[in-house]
């Protein structure tokens, strides 16, 4: 399927450029409609450096746990570790152990207001989703199709907030992400989906939803909150320049994952200050 549309601006700044120390109400009313709202240089460029520095090393050296482009499956993907490529780097496991930095990151008071009004005032960060950074790279990225990030989570509701920072220029030829306003508020049926939970793309029926994809165009710094019931996708990097994006998911503390699932293994309890 072919991925066109921009997504708008949203976020407003103050006068100096800056970031507003919360969302506006015109934010949480956006994010309420279309599952997504985005906050315009929200980390600071030290943040976003020093992410970077560890990030480039640990992918030179393969500090694990990562995860291959080949361990996907996906269109355009190495087919094993051992073919050409197989070894390409697509996600950094576990960022939060990888340095004090990601840490300083989720617990910065700009990020936590925002997830504050989004999630109320007790926020947790669970360890065993997301907690990546994704990387996009030159020759062997691959296809990510539309899904939503709640297809394997085991969770008492749906009520968890992904947040994608972007470390460097994101849009769609290098990889960035596409979502559909709106489609945290639908339920679809299993003819929509397919065996791995993707939403089909050759599906008649979710066609019109499909032609109101937008892309998100972000730079470093801009960070992009989405609700884990909004679609999303992004195709492979067709640039010279490998794309990375460190991504963290939270949920409210009320939201209790199911207990003996993957869920419920590790989890961080945020400052409330």
């Amino acid at each position: 399927v072919q991925m066109s549309s921009v997504l708008p601006e949203s976020t407003l700044l103050s006068r100096d450029g800056a970031a507003l120390p919360e969302f506006s109400q015109e934010e949480l009313s956006a994010f309420s409609q279309n599952g997504f709202v985005i906050s315009r240089q929200l980390a600071p460029a030290e943040i976003c450096g020093r992410m970077l520095a560890v990030t480039r090393d640990h992918v030179s050296r393969q500090v694990g746990p990562v995860e291959f482009e080949a361990d996907v499956d996906y269109p355009g993907s190495p087919d094993s570790v051992d073919s050409p490529g197989g070894r390409t780097v697509r996600r950094l496991k576990q960022a939060h152990a990888r340095d004090v930095i990601f840490t300083d990151w989720v617990s910065c008071r700009p990020l936590l207001q925002r997830l504050k009004q989004l999630l109320g005032s007790s926020v947790v960060m669970p360890l065993t989703h997301h907690n990546c950074v994704m990387t996009k790279q030159p020759r062997f990225s691959s296809d990510t199709g539309w899904h939503r990030d709640m297809r394997y989570w085991s969770f008492d509701k749906p009520e968890l907030i992904s947040v994608w920072l972007a470390l460097g220029e994101e849009h769609p030829e290098n990889g960035g992400l596409f979502v559909i306003p709106g489609s945290h508020r639908i339920d679809f049926g299993p003819n929509q989906l397919d065996e791995r939970l993707f939403f089909r793309a050759d599906a008649p029926e979710n066609q019109e939803l499909l032609e109101s994809r937008q892309a998100v165009t972000l730079s470093a710094g801009d960070v992009l909150f989405f609700h884990a019931k909004t679609l999303h996708a992004a195709s492979r990097n067709r640039t010279s320049d490998t794309k990375y994006s460190a991504v963290f998911t939270f949920r409210p503390a009320a939201n209790q994952p199911l207990a003996g699932t993957r869920s419920s293994a590790c989890e961080l309890l945020l400052p409330r200050d």
